[in-house]
């Protein structure tokens, strides 16, 4: 049995099926996250509706990859930990326990962000239904300590296809989407909070080498060189890259 007053944060293991202590949680915070201001607020004001007891809202941060939409979850909680904020991650394989994990949490006192990073469903997949009941409720209403954060590449988490789109038809002026579009939109339209990523531009990417290298001695010029063409060997300039940069040379000063 977990002790959430000293557990911070847990992870859903599948084959054990139980709830794994996490012992040494990211140390990422919000003031490292540059480039994306805006969702970092709508994130915060979220969750700290949550916390205090207001309605707030599932949230859903899709977009480019390596843009800090994992980081943001993770440094909302560093930040509200001290404020009976808990986390717990849960792979998509594993949306099938969802109704056990949060019957297990629903009478406790604290206030826990349920999270899957990458979530995104293939085209059969039926892993987003037990999630739906979550998000919504059955004949039971969600928990109101209860909410969801996850993270994707897909806006509507589902593939999208030009043929879905055939059966879409205008009447009366309006959109009437075909019954295929209408259940992918219909997930993602259970989150209340969309937040879109998008990819950064070369100076946001250089402000984040400058916040890994804060005591570099060196030429600032050629460390930016020196960064831009590792970022066009991995084919994108974002927060994910400058960290690998800082990893492939960065070093402390004696």
């Amino acid at each position: 049995m977990i002790d959430w007053n000293t557990t911070y944060a847990a992870i859903w293991r599948q084959r054990k099926e139980y709830l794994r202590p996490v012992k040494q949680i990211d140390p990422v915070s919000l003031e490292q996250l540059l480039g994306i201001e805006k969702q970092k607020q709508q994130l915060i004001d979220n969750t700290l509706r949550f916390i205090s007891g207001q309605p707030a809202n599932n949230a859903l941060l899709w977009g480019a990859r390596g843009t800090g939409k994992s980081s943001l979850v993770k440094a909302v909680l560093n930040e509200y930990k001290n404020r009976d904020l808990r986390l717990i991650e849960v792979d998509k394989q594993d949306l099938i326990y969802l109704p056990e994990i949060v019957d297990d949490i629903r009478e406790l006192p604290k206030r826990f962000v349920i999270y899957c990073d990458d979530l995104s469903f293939d085209t059969g997949d039926t892993l987003y239904k037990p999630l739906k009941s979550v998000l919504e409720g059955s004949i039971e209403l969600p928990p109101e300590n209860v909410l969801f954060y996850a993270t994707s590449n897909r806006r509507h988490l589902l593939p999208e296809k030009m043929a879905d789109n055939l059966a879409t038809q205008l009447i009366d002026d309006e959109v009437h989407y075909s019954d295929t579009v209408e259940e992918k939109i219909s997930l993602s339209d259970r989150f209340g909070l969309r937040l879109a990523f998008y990819p950064q531009h070369t100076q946001t990417y250089l402000d984040i080498i400058d916040s890994y290298f804060i005591d570099y001695l060196g030429n600032r010029e050629d460390l930016h060189k020196q960064a831009l063409d590792f970022a066009h060997q991995n084919a994108s300039k974002n927060g994910r890259t400058a960290k690998q940069f800082f990893n492939a040379y960065g070093k402390n000063d004696d």
